[in-house]
């Protein structure tokens, strides 16, 4: 099988020649521009050859776009820091409005991913990474957006529409530019930021609209990341994505829980995960590293996985661990 081949027999929880597997990372500063962003990306699959190559712009990209402005975080993330942000106060929220090609943010994150696919061709799947709107409103402002939330939820619904507007049109520009799939990522669905009622009406909402636009456009597939810890994973898992990925390693559910509950909701999708990003890729040894992933095969079974971390790879991981886990992946037969 080829990388398409593979990863589309997955996601249908057909046999594989063996396990997909796929890590991304960002490239913090070659991140800022178009050019010096789509080498990295490329340099990375080149090294590694995954079976899809998931685009990680510059943390933030999403307020960079309304003017935010940001320095180097210097961590091991390879995001960046807020140096200030375009929403201060209430009335700054009338100056959000929808965008398009034409703000410089939209077209150098445009301009990446189509050298990206020019350079990689036809052979892997690109995928383009999407922000949920409640996400770029909390960036936008802040440690205020969910007093304003709650405060004056008509000014709150009236950016988050024009958030909408923004995320949909960047997702399917993106997937004109060279993407094929998405990775639609929320940070919000989480006890730890907001009440599931409160997520409900400022959250899903508006994602759900994002993700009706997205498959109208016909992607090849939508997976989707929760970020975070006690995320509200059985809510999304009824979402029309077609994989998961969230830290199962680190908060619930784990493979094998979710997998029940995807069986018992009768909601065929893919799972992506079984690796920890922090602990055994980035700081352990190989062994670690091999435990982690034939326990994630034993949890799942093999059929409608793929192998990866819950979130980004960190940028001083062992390239030793990750080759470890791409040449072990190959090897799994998935009947």
């Amino acid at each position: 099988m080829n990388h398409r081949e593979r990863l589309h027999a997955a996601l249908r929880g057909e046999p594989t020649d063996g396990v997909p597997i796929a890590l991304w990372r960002h490239f913090p500063k070659d991140d800022l521009r178009a050019e010096t962003l789509a080498a990295r990306v490329v340099e990375f699959q080149r090294e590694f050859d995954f079976d899809f190559v998931k685009v990680t712009p510059a943390s933030g990209y999403p307020a960079e776009m309304y003017g935010a402005t940001f320095m180097d975080g210097r961590n091991r993330e390879g995001t960046r820091e807020y140096t200030s942000r375009p929403v201060k106060g209430l009335e700054d929220w009338g100056r959000i409005v929808a965008l398009d090609e034409t703000n410089p943010v939209f077209a150098r994150e445009l301009a990446a991913l189509r050298l990206i696919r020019e350079r990689l061709g036809a052979e892997v799947h690109i995928l383009q990474t999407i922000f949920s709107p409640l996400y770029t409103a909390d960036r936008l402002a802040g440690g205020r957006t969910r007093a304003d939330l709650r405060a004056r939820p008509d000014v709150m619904h009236r950016v988050l529409a024009a958030l909408t507007e923004t995320t949909a049109r960047f997702a399917a520009a993106s997937l004109r530019a060279g993407a094929d799939a998405i990775f639609f990522a929320t940070q919000m669905a989480t006890r730890e930021y907001i009440a599931e009622d409160e997520f409900c009406l400022f959250g899903e909402r508006y994602d759900l609209q994002v993700l009706e636009q997205i498959r109208a456009h016909k992607p090849a597939f939508i997976l989707l990341h929760i970020h975070g810890t006690d995320i509200y994973f059985e809510r999304l898992a009824r979402w029309d994505v077609d994989a998961l990925n969230w830290h199962d390693r680190v908060t619930a559910p784990s493979l094998h829980a979710a997998r029940e509950m995807l069986r018992a909701a009768r909601q065929p999708k893919a799972l992506v995960g079984g690796i920890d990003a922090w602990g055994a890729l980035a700081t352990q040894s190989r062994d670690a590293v091999m435990a982690q992933a034939r326990d994630a095969l034993a949890q799942t079974g093999g059929r409608g996985f793929v192998l990866s971390a819950g979130c980004v790879t960190l940028v001083d991981t062992p390239a030793k661990n990750i080759r470890a886990l791409v040449e072990w992946a190959r090897e799994q037969k998935i009947n």
